[in-house]
């Protein structure tokens, strides 16, 4: 079963927490990706101890190309990495840029930091989690 998404969310920025700005509007940071994967997962361990998966979403755009967007996901499950390439999965977080010393230069990338990855398939879930979204952009809406 195909997951769309509602019309008033195509790919929108956020995380559910919500803060207020100087002149007292609410503001948050929240995306919704639906896309295949376009590489195996990669899994890891860091130096804290933590797990982190890494995905490579690729993301079709009809009439134009196709956009990779970057994922990573933060204290995954064990099962995270377990994802097939190809496989249509929906995934909820927010955008982060990140900055790094790489070659004595400062680099940066921006990419979603996963609050959830579910596998396009379990519809149920799927729908949870960009109803979820949906749910915390409405909240912050003016």
């Amino acid at each position: 079963m195909p997951v769309s998404l509602p019309p008033d969310l195509v790919v929108a920025p956020c995380d559910g927490q919500t803060l207020s700005s100087a002149k007292g509007r609410p503001m948050t940071n929240v995306v919704a990706v639906v896309g295949r994967l376009a590489r195996p997962a990669e899994a890891r361990e860091l130096p804290s101890g933590d797990r982190l998966v890494a995905y490579e979403v690729t993301v079709a755009r009809p009439g134009d190309r196709a956009e990779g967007v970057p994922v990573v996901w933060m204290g995954a499950p064990a099962s995270a990495a377990d994802h097939d390439v190809d496989e249509v999965v929906v995934v909820v977080g927010r955008v982060r840029r990140r900055f790094y010393k790489a070659g004595g230069a400062t680099q940066s990338r921006t990419e979603v930091v996963a609050d959830v990855v579910v596998p396009a398939r379990h519809a149920k879930r799927a729908r949870a989690a960009i109803d979820g979204a949906v749910a915390r952009l409405r909240q912050a809406a003016p």
